[in-house]
């Protein structure tokens, strides 16, 4: 696959502030099918805003990326580095770059870096109505090992399948 993408890590505050306006603005453009307005504004205050991430960063090993396209930012990534798994938290692109398998190209990216630090497996949570999103996973060879339900807080819960990519 040629690459056509830019993938770098974020390494100051003003990049993963420009992270957090995009994952903004891609939550709202992309979950309304699934989430109300309240939940969608409560879930990326409280997993993607610019403190959130300084917050997960410190405290839970996240690690976020920038993905360009050229020299426009069309997604990002978030890896969380744990004891014997990658966890791969964020994957996602604008809505004009969908279609084009950027994901593809990210997800190669992932797995390379899940390599690099010689972990055995990927693993994600992916809502368990979000079949679009479960069906490219599925292709790309994540199989279901479990399933999940979280109490976010402020009455929501997130009702999830837990995946797993071996390497």
């Amino acid at each position: 696959m040629e690459k056509q993408l830019t993938i770098q890590p974020c390494v100051n505050d003003t990049q993963k502030q420009q992270v957090a306006k995009i994952a903004d603005e891609i939550w709202h453009e992309y979950f309304p099918f699934l989430l109300n307005t309240e939940q969608i504004d409560y879930m990326v205050e409280k997993f993607c805003s610019f403190e959130a991430m300084i917050d997960l960063e410190k405290h839970h090993y996240y690690h976020y990326f920038m993905v360009h396209k050229g020299e426009e930012l069309i997604g990002y990534l978030a890896l969380a580095h744990e004891e014997t798994q990658l966890f791969l938290s964020k994957i996602y692109l604008k809505k004009s770059a969908r279609g084009h398998h950027y994901a593809s190209e990210m997800f190669e990216y992932v797995k390379d870096h899940a390599r690099k630090y010689q972990y055995d497996s990927i693993y994600l949570t992916c809502n368990k109505h979000n079949t679009h999103s479960l069906d490219v996973y599925k292709k790309w060879g994540f199989k279901k090992v479990d399933e999940d339900v979280t109490d976010i807080g402020h009455g929501y819960v997130m009702d999830d399948y837990i995946l797993e990519y071996p390497l």
